[in-house]
């Protein structure tokens, strides 16, 4: 059933025919549309440069959700209904003249509108601008930006004070779209409803943490924007930053937005800077070269369509961090995310210390550390690692290493897990921030990678080569092997 009091909103989505917008937020919407979560008046406006018709558009739609959407899926009559609420205006986003018929189309609607930006981020100051001179804002607007925000901490900066001219912070939903999914809510509640674990989560019971984001696939035609990012602007500060602060943050007071933000701000500032003498044993860089990728021979970075055969941008980072806290002293938390790796896998491992005093088969002391396994993609769920004894008369007291599993996909009877984006569009209709990065966190987590990005060109020489298909430079292995550790898949 609908709920009328809760999302009744207009929404403009600017950069409507981008990549974004067709592969992610559309479906979204469609989704729901399909639970009963779009309330009934609620208007789309779709915007983008092109020229073109609302009947157009909404055809283009129709052949690309048929096209990506699961048959048993797709109903003819919620799409015919989710079609009926778009409109499209071409629009040149920095024209003002442009804006007057959006204003138009608002016409005072007393509902909420939401703005969504899917646009890069350079644009994000004047979108806001000239929604203003066209009277489309006010009090009760919402605007949607995704990150990253800006290449680094100044020009972060200067986009979010444009926006800040135009818009009051409570008015600003930043998207990382790793806080919708339904494993990273879960860490919310594993931590902090389960005593099992809340007594547990420190430096006294936890050994070092591992958080691996990583990507079977290449470039995938945007060589001329990675090339400028790389995987440290693009992934780390990103997104892995967000998910050691889940990780690693104190108990917030409550559940409201800024509880939980203030905390994560709290580790954002105990990071420990990496300085120029840790290079060699906190930071690898590398950049893949040719191998094979599902069974077939894939090119090199350099040799991508476009490429510069002189870039030294890393498309592979490994990082030994460290929290300056009393909760995490001493605790590394091991970080990496790749390009053209063996398999699309994000997931983080909490390793505990053993037992104080081993006293079983002194052969299998190795195994004596549980792991509690955290996947976010691709099949959500968690894992509990721990040791009972072998099955059998004659196995004495070996021991033997086997999970307490949690699948969501199995466990649960909702049939699917919502995508990100749907929780992250649902939570911003229903004017509810908690998912989404305030200011503070942005130019925190910006501070710490510029230092590090600064020391590595200083200090550091080219990104170390791996093949595609494998797990990185052997020199993310050495940097965790130097501490008597070993990556999981390794293990």
């Amino acid at each position: 059933m609908t709920r009328e009091n809760d999302t009744q909103c207009d929404l403009m989505l600017f950069g409507a025919l981008g990549d974004l917008a067709q592969r992610k937020l559309f479906p979204a919407l469609y989704q729901l549309q399909r639970a009963g979560l779009l309330a009934r008046n609620s208007r789309i406006l779709a915007l983008a440069r092109k020229k073109l018709d609302t009947q157009s558009l909404r055809q283009q739609l129709r052949d690309k959700l048929s096209a990506t959407i699961p048959g048993h899926e797709l109903e003819e009559a919620v799409l015919a209904e989710f079609l009926a609420k778009i409109e499209y205006l071409p629009l040149d986003m920095e024209q003002p003249a442009d804006y007057e018929a959006a204003a138009r189309w608002r016409d005072e609607n007393p509902v909420p509108l939401v703005v969504y930006m899917a646009t890069p981020p350079s644009l994000y100051g004047t979108i806001a601008a000239n929604l203003r001179t066209a009277n489309c804002t006010g009090p009760s607007t919402r605007v949607v930006v995704e990150k990253p925000i800006g290449h680094d901490f100044a020009s972060s900066q200067t986009i979010n004070d444009q926006l800040a001219e135009v818009f009051d912070e409570s008015q600003l939903f930043r998207i990382d779209h790793y806080l919708g999914k339904e494993t990273v809510q879960n860490l919310i509640a594993l931590r902090f409803a389960n005593n099992l674990f809340a007594t547990q989560w420190n430096q006294n019971q936890i050994s070092h943490v591992e958080i691996t984001v990583a990507e079977s696939v290449g470039i995938e035609g945007r060589w001329g924007y990675f090339d400028k990012a790389g995987q440290l602007r693009d992934m780390v500060q990103n997104h892995l930053l967000q998910l050691l602060c889940l990780i690693a943050m104190d108990p917030p007071s409550d559940l409201s937005a800024d509880s939980i933000r203030d905390e994560k701000v709290k580790v954002l500032k105990a990071l420990r800077p990496i300085m120029p003498d840790m290079m060699e044993t906190h930071l690898v860089r590398g950049q893949y070269t040719a191998g094979s990728s599902d069974g077939r021979s894939v090119p090199g970075y350099l040799d991508e369509e476009g490429a510069d055969r002189s870039s030294h941008t890393e498309t592979f980072v490994a990082i030994k961090a460290e929290i300056s806290n009393w909760r995490w002293a001493g605790v590394p938390f091991y970080i990496r995310t790749g390009k053209r790796l063996p398999e699309k896998l994000s997931q983080i491992i909490i390793h505990f210390k053993p037992a104080p005093h081993y006293i079983f088969d002194p052969d299998q002391k190795h195994l004596a550390n549980n792991k509690l396994i955290i996947r976010l993609q691709p099949d959500e769920g968690m894992s509990l690692q721990i040791l009972t004894k072998d099955q059998g008369l004659e196995k004495g007291m070996r021991l033997r290493e086997g999970p307490l599993e949690l699948s969501f996909s199995e466990a649960f009877s909702t049939g699917r897990i919502p995508d990100a984006y749907e929780r992250l569009l649902w939570e911003v209709m229903k004017g509810k921030q908690y998912l989404f990065v305030r200011r503070d966190e942005v130019e925190f987590a910006w501070r710490w990678v510029d230092q590090v990005i600064k020391a590595w060109e200083a200090h550091s020489g080219p990104p170390k080569r791996y093949a595609a298909g494998t797990w990185g430079p052997v020199a993310s292995i050495a940097m965790i092997t130097r501490d008597g550790r070993s990556w999981y898949e390794d293990a």
